[in-house]
């Protein structure tokens, strides 16, 4: 599938990749390419054969580097427009933090601003060692909303989310990695297999026990009072209820790896 030319997405079995190709600008991120993951990751959601979905950038150099400044003055020149701008953003990065399914960061090169943004909404987050990170809002004179710096805080904790967003400076990889920012660091030429490794892992196991798992994690970092205890229950009784229940069973006592189909 290709949805512009700035923003790609394909399906490699059950993985499906997004990949955000401005590579001469570092795959910094226009609107219409916001919009385009968007609708992208709707497709990947209702996909069944979809199990697992990477995030990444093309050209080497950057995961993304941000939003586009050079559309600032057409999309955030005044402050309702910046306002709906924001909430457009906001839109995808919680249609990734909510997406039903894993969610993968695989991240090489500059990883900046809304970079940071949409790697700290997925699951996972893998990066080459040559990785750069910052959050230069500062530089900008740009507010950052309540939503974004939850997610980044609920990763690296108010101690190191204030020094990355008082500071405004890069962050390498394995600063990254120290302040749990990222969940592997590894050699540039083994990003991709280490990915895949992972995606590997992630598709041959019980798409069921993973929506379960995923959703209540989810709940788990909400205030107590917000969290869908009901909907937690219910996901974990179609775990049992489901044939994969049985075939994981069955499987185990005739020692063979089990086939699961996610019913």
């Amino acid at each position: 599938m290709t949805q512009t030319d700035k923003l790609l997405s394909r399906k490699e079995g059950g993985v499906g990749v997004v990949i955000f190709n401005n590579p001469e600008r570092h795959n910094a991120v226009s609107l219409d390419m916001w919009e385009a993951t968007k609708r992208v990751l709707d497709e990947f959601a209702a996909d069944d054969a979809v199990r697992v979905v990477v995030l990444t950038g093309a050209g080497g150099k950057a995961f993304v580097s941000g939003a586009d400044i050079s559309k600032f003055a057409s999309e955030r020149a005044s402050p309702e427009a910046a306002r709906l701008y924001n909430a457009r953003t906001e839109a995808v990065f919680s249609a990734v933090y909510e997406f039903p399914k894993p969610t993968i960061a695989m991240i090489r090169g500059y990883c900046l601003g809304g970079g940071v943004g949409i790697a700290t909404s997925c699951d996972l987050r893998v990066c080459s060692a040559e990785s750069r990170f910052a959050v230069p809002a500062a530089k900008l004179g740009l507010g950052y909303g309540y939503a974004g710096l939850k997610r980044l805080v609920d990763l690296v904790g108010p101690a190191s989310a204030k020094e990355m967003l008082y500071t405004a400076r890069q962050f390498d990889a394995q600063e990254a990695y120290a302040m749990g920012l990222v969940n592997r660091v590894v050699p540039a030429a083994e990003l991709e297999s280490a990915v895949k490794g992972v995606t590997d892992m992630i598709c041959v196991n019980a798409p069921l026990t993973i929506k379960a798992v995923k959703f209540t994690i989810g709940e788990v970092s909400k205030d107590e009072s917000w969290r869908n205890r009901a909907r937690v229950d219910e996901l974990v009784e179609q775990c049992f209820a489901s044939r994969d229940y049985a075939e994981g069973r069955t499987a185990f006592m005739e020692k063979r790896k089990p086939v699961f189909t996610g019913t």
